[in-house]
């Protein structure tokens, strides 16, 4: 059992969290545990119970919390003796294995002692993968949320700062663009994030938005307090007005971020979540490094990876990573069984679903298992056309004997193209992504497939407060359900609509649906970032089907009645109908209907509206 407090406090058993109600037990808990390994006196304890309002019997009804709280714990499998009695008050003693704010701690200080820019990069990350929201969320304490919610969050910002101060030293301006976007939208207090924002856009080759951002700073400033921004930002306006190149930022070990950035060459991460990866990265394969050893307990600092070969985020949990309980737990499973462990697992959905970001965070929940690393190859182009399987196997390097390896194949087209990439019988595993159910590789191969759904509306709706944020959503329950619906509760819709909202503090989400529902899916998409769009993934995975599946798809949307097209379309042949299926375009089947996910259907309506010229043999419309 361990205890999470950064975000929804809440109790967690291995992936399974239960969120504490607000009570005053939870108030109780959350003042112990932000000062985990001190005595916290009586006093205190009473006023961040109760607030401004104690009982007449203080100390005693502060026993009565203690031991309701000893009953929460009883039936969470927690020790009674969590909670120590001590002379004036009470103690909880929490290591970085029950408590996620004491492991985040330890990281923070752990980077700081790297020295090595790659290194600190890479446990930064994994310290701020801790966070899963605003810090107290359902604590209702005004104490804690006045005294000790601004010290816990300046922390987190602190770290975020100077890792966002590495990545553009290291030339990651891409990378950490979104990022540092966010926090300059979420903290315009904090005028280092907007600084870093404009060096990030600068560096990009967005000069004009660099010198807008610098320019909106400049006047709230004016407007609000009457001054004029740091001398920091001043210089970077100047220099990005005279076209000069920018050097390395003043950030803490600068000379070993240079060294680091001359002497390795850093690839752009692989897809996270339900985004695409750039060109040329298709074409190669990618390294994760194995995750720090382990510190003994007795020491400060964790132990540095021997040789990281790729950058952190790929072996980060991946951002806002929600729902899909069941199938990470088994895939993970799968991955870390005992044995020669060669059977392939397949991961399959339509486009968008989320394939890619379950089997990148099963790969990291696995990591441990697999000594001679994880290897991920995307198995299509930037243009769409797939790798040939001679070509793939090229890219993957030969096992180096350091050990059991993971392969995530991602994005594969048929079977055929897998086989040869398959490990050799003690060699590791392979967890494959692919719209395609590959039942012929299982077939030949033995293994499992995992057939990915739209996520529940309950998954949709936590998705959107892990992205925007517990008192966003809150603020409008009913319209985030209704923006859930709207993107089909498909994850990359809901995470570019999310995207939309964060870089748009002050628009409604009841308004960011209303706007994303008069024109879907053309409106799901982001301006800058052309492969992150519902249409342009829709149509990549479309042009993959013949003329005739493609005509058969748009048929089934057209004619379909409600989400069930079986009886709705029976001019349309079975085998066509299970061609469909495999390929991801619908669900389901013999003996159940078949039918389409509604944002699919909107797409495939919107694509067929306008009948296709026909010229002899039957076209695809488009």
């Amino acid at each position: 059992m361990r205890f999470q407090l950064l975000g929804l406090l809440s109790i967690a058993d291995g992936e399974h969290a239960a969120v504490l109600q607000p009570s005053k037990p939870t108030n109780l808990l959350a003042a112990l545990l932000i000062h985990s390994g001190a005595a916290v006196s009586t006093e205190y304890l009473v006023r961040a119970v109760w607030d401004t309002e104690p009982p007449a019997t203080a100390r005693a009804a502060l026993q009565s919390c203690v031991l309701r709280l000893r009953r929460i714990f009883a039936k969470y499998g927690v020790a009674n003796d969590a909670i120590e009695a001590v002379p004036g008050g009470y103690r909880m003693r929490m290591d970085r294995e029950s408590l996620d704010l004491v492991r985040f701690r330890d990281l923070v200080r752990s980077a700081d002692a790297t020295g090595d820019a790659e290194t600190e990069s890479y446990v930064l990350k994994e310290a701020l993968a801790l966070w899963h929201g605003p810090v107290l969320a359902n604590v209702s304490s005004q104490l804690l949320h006045r005294d000790e919610a601004p010290r816990l969050t300046e922390e987190r910002l602190r770290a975020l700062e100077r890792l966002c101060d590495i990545e553009l030293a290291r030339g990651r301006c891409r990378e950490v663009l979104a990022e540092v976007w966010e926090a300059a939208r979420r903290h315009p207090e904090r005028e280092r994030f907007s600084e870093q924002l404009a060096e990030a856009l600068y560096r990009t080759g967005r000069q004009t938005e660099a010198l807008a951002e610098i320019r909106a700073v400049k006047e709230r400033l004016k407007e609000e307090f009457g001054i004029d921004p740091g001398a920091s930002l001043q210089r970077l306006e100047l220099a990005i007005l005279r076209g000069e190149q920018l050097g390395v930022p003043q950030v803490r070990a600068v000379a070993a971020i240079a060294a680091t950035a001359r002497s390795r060459a850093v690839l752009p991460p692989g897809e996270a979540g339900t985004r695409r990866p750039k060109a040329p990265l298709p074409a190669a394969a990618l390294r994760f490094p194995a995750p720090p050893a382990r510190a003994p307990a007795s020491s400060p600092v964790a132990a540095v990876p021997a040789r990281p070969a790729m950058p952190a985020a790929t072996v980060a949990p991946v951002p806002c990573f929600t729902g899909r309980t069941e199938q990470l737990d088994a895939v993970r499973r799968a991955l870390t069984a005992d044995g020669p462990g060669t059977w392939p697992v397949v991961i399959s959905g339509a486009p968008g679903i989320g394939k890619t970001a379950l089997a990148l965070q099963a790969a990291h929940l696995a990591r441990d298992a697999f000594p001679g690393g994880c290897f991920m190859l995307a198995l299509t182009r930037a243009d769409g056309s797939a790798l040939g399987a001679a070509e793939a196997r090229a890219q993957l390097p030969p096992p180096d004997g350091a050990g059991r390896r993971l392969l995530v194949l991602d994005d594969a087209v048929g079977s055929e193209q897998i086989r040869p990439l398959l490990p050799s019988p003690g060699e590791g595993v392979a967890v494959v992504t692919s719209r395609r159910g590959l039942a012929g590789l299982i077939a030949t191969h033995g293994g499992a497939v995992h057939r990915l759904d739209t996520l529940t509306p309950q998954e949709s709706h936590q998705l959107l407060i892990s992205i925007l944020g517990a008192e966003r959503v809150a603020r409008e329950p009913e319209a985030a359900r209704e923006l859930a619906r709207v993107c089909g509760h498909f994850p990359l819709s809901l995470r570019i609509a999310a995207a939309r909202l964060l870089t748009r503090p002050g628009l409604g989400i009841g308004e960011g649906a209303a706007w994303l529902a008069a024109d879907l899916p053309a409106r799901l998409s982001l301006a800058d970032e052309p492969l992150m769009s519902v249409p342009h993934v829709f149509e990549a995975a479309l042009r993959r089907l013949s003329p005739e599946l493609r005509e058969a798809f748009v048929v089934l949307a057209l004619r379909g009645d409600g989400p069930r097209t079986a009886r709705a379309a029976p001019e349309v042949p079975e085998e066509v109908l299970e061609q469909l299926a495999d390929a991801g375009f619908v669900e389901e089947g013999p003996p159940k209907p078949y039918r389409i996910h509604e944002l699919l259907r909107v797409y495939a309506r919107q694509r067929g509206a306008v009948p296709p010229p026909r010229t002899g043999a039957t076209t695809a419309p488009g």
